[in-house]
């Protein structure tokens, strides 16, 4: 495979005299005749004032532009965008979010396309970055690597590690009499101390240690903090590595495998991480051209441990992981207990259980982040596929955390978010009750909103065990409690849970995997007989585009599923 010669890309746009026109433009930024022999390798440069997932990534971008020089590379940037869940969070704005999971892509597929570029190195931050990456990277099928922008360090309080979701969580302590007003001010004044991803195993450092799990990452790559300089080594490292599997032409959809994908999800449950990685690992799937369906998580999950005491449900963040061992240690523990595929080939060349060899069969003594396979937090992983009259097409409960993961309780509707967050901090919502947010999945949001502000105000108000929450749309990664989201089908498209009255009976059993409606079947009927679609909030532009196109969440909400 080394010794094959593989014909370049960029070799139809830059070769021979009918292509003059096209060296010309290139010598308009600086080439010269001898760069036109080289791979043209694209950054995908996720940097932004935005959010400080993202604030922190063109010192990354700059490394990784650097490694491609020295490695014989000609770099060439482009932009993508970034939407901040944190900030858009329980706004009109969050429904923008799983949108720029698309836009991202499409970003990334039209630029390495529309330049034939011969490989691409993507740098991203916040949550949609990943899984939008992977898909544009996916789709273009050149030799590409994702290079995570790091994790934030925790911000710091009475001796306390904050982080994003402390702050939503103290609104509704605040709302409670828990904190006083001066209290809540403090944390949210001190939960980001710079640069960085939200710093549990939130959806970011999920999707960063899947990326590492599925080998299109390096090693230890996802759990670096952002501030620090082994993050800017190991950008310019990846651009290297990238260079050398243009010349192995190692492709994407050589990595991104179905027993890849199992190793993936493996790494996801035993570390406990975002209900989004079901949504997003369905389309990257879809992407790769993997048969995968909502299924599979569940198979997945009956035989991973969760072995990580990780937030928001645990005690640690992803820096605490990372001193720990990081992803490699916990992959080499799955790994023995027989529940990786170590043949699995990774962007460097190597497999998985190659990447793995060196690293330590037991985790390091003196923590208790990792623990050993035979003491796991929980026996089985947490990400539990829910069924029922509500959910035929499936539902994600995160199950973690939870005494006792079963809850039968009059419905509380509410149509919108902002309704029900108010109910909360107005003290309407009491032990036992089952909320039910509605019309806001793929297509009735549109764009699939996170219910953090709900569910933080739930776990403030001491209430995270005792009420559930059932919606649609989706949950963010800070997210726990007796929750359960991407209800398929979703209410805009007819499903059950837009029968659903005030008051009715609803039981979720994470245990026996049923989310049910108890109601008869004839009256349901009844209902669905009288039910009218609502009318599309959204009638131009990208939402409206999203809306009409949007598959179920069953199906990873993709835009392509024709």
């Amino acid at each position: 495979m080394d010794k094959k010669v593989i014909p370049l890309r960029s070799d139809n746009i830059t070769q021979g005299k009918a292509r003059a026109p096209n060296r010309s433009m290139y010598y308009g930024m600086g080439y010269k005749e001898t760069d036109f022999g080289k791979p043209m390798v694209g950054v995908a440069n996720g940097h932004s004032t935005i959010t400080p997932c993202n604030s922190g990534l063109q010192k990354l971008a700059d490394a990784a532009v650097k490694g491609i020089e020295e490695a014989g590379g000609n770099p060439q940037i482009f932009g993508t965008p970034t939407i901040s869940d944190g900030m858009a969070m329980g706004t009109e704005g969050m429904k923008y979010s799983l949108v720029s999971r698309e836009v991202i892509a499409d970003c990334i597929e039209t630029c390495v396309q529309g330049q034939w570029m011969d490989g691409v190195v993507v740098i991203g931050g916040c949550d949609k970055n990943m899984p939008g990456g992977l898909m544009g990277m996916l789709r273009a099928n050149v030799p590409a690597i994702y290079v995570y922008g790091g994790t934030i360090l925790p911000g710091k309080w009475k001796g306390e590690d904050l982080n994003i979701v402390s702050v939503f969580e103290a609104v509704g302590q605040n709302a409670a009499g828990k904190i006083s007003d001066q209290e809540l001010k403090d944390i949210e004044q001190h939960a980001i101390p710079g640069t960085g991803s939200c710093g549990g195993m939130y959806t970011a450092n999920t999707m960063s240690s899947a990326f590492e799990a599925l080998g299109i990452s390096l090693p230890y790559s996802s759990t670096m903090a952002n501030p620090h300089d082994e993050k800017m080594n190991s950008a310019k490292e990846s651009a290297k590595v990238l260079i050398e599997a243009i010349k192995k032409d190692i492709k994407p959809r050589d990595i991104v495998t179905k027993k890849a994908i199992e190793n993936a999800v493996a790494v996801i449950m035993a570390t406990g991480g975002s209900t989004n990685a079901v949504l997003h690992f369905l389309a990257i799937a879809h992407a790769a051209g993997v048969e995968w369906t909502i299924d599979d998580f569940e198979r997945i999950r009956k035989k991973t441990p969760v072995i990580c005491d990780l937030k928001p449900s645990g005690k640690y963040l992803a820096v605490d992981l990372h001193r720990a061992g990081g992803i490699p240690q916990v992959m080499k523990l799955l790994l023995n207990a027989g529940l990786l595929h170590g043949d699995c080939v990774t962007i460097t060349g190597q497999t998985i259980a190659e990447v793995l060899k060196d690293i330590p069969d037991a985790p390091p003594a003196g923590q208790d982040v990792i623990r050993s396979i035979k003491d796991p937090m929980y026996e089985q992983g947490h990400l539990a596929i829910l069924k029922g009259n509500l959910s035929p097409e499936g539902a994600v409960a995160k199950i973690t955390g939870l005494k006792n993961p079963v809850i039968t309780g009059p419905a509380r509707v509410f149509d919108d978010e902002q309704s029900a967050l108010q109910a909360i901090l107005d003290g309407k919502i009491k032990a036992g009750d089952v909320m039910v947010l509605r019309y806001l999945g793929p297509k009735g949001g549109p764009g699939m909103p996170e219910m953090l502000a709900p569910t933080g105000a739930l776990i403030g108000a001491g209430l995270g065990e005792s009420v559930g929450l059932i919606t649609d749309g989706r949950f963010s990664g800070g997210t726990w409690g007796m929750v359960v989201g991407h209800v398929a089908p979703e209410a805009a498209a007819g499903g059950n849970i837009a029968l659903v009255h005030e008051g009715d009976s609803i039981t979720i059993d994470a245990h026996q995997l049923k989310l049910e409606l108890n109601v008869a079947d004839a009256e349901l009927a009844k209902r669905r007989a009288a039910w009218k679609a609502p009318a599309p909030r959204y009638t131009r532009g990208v939402q409206a585009k999203f809306a009409f196109n949007a598959a179920s969440a069953s199906k990873g909400a993709v835009l392509d599923n024709f």
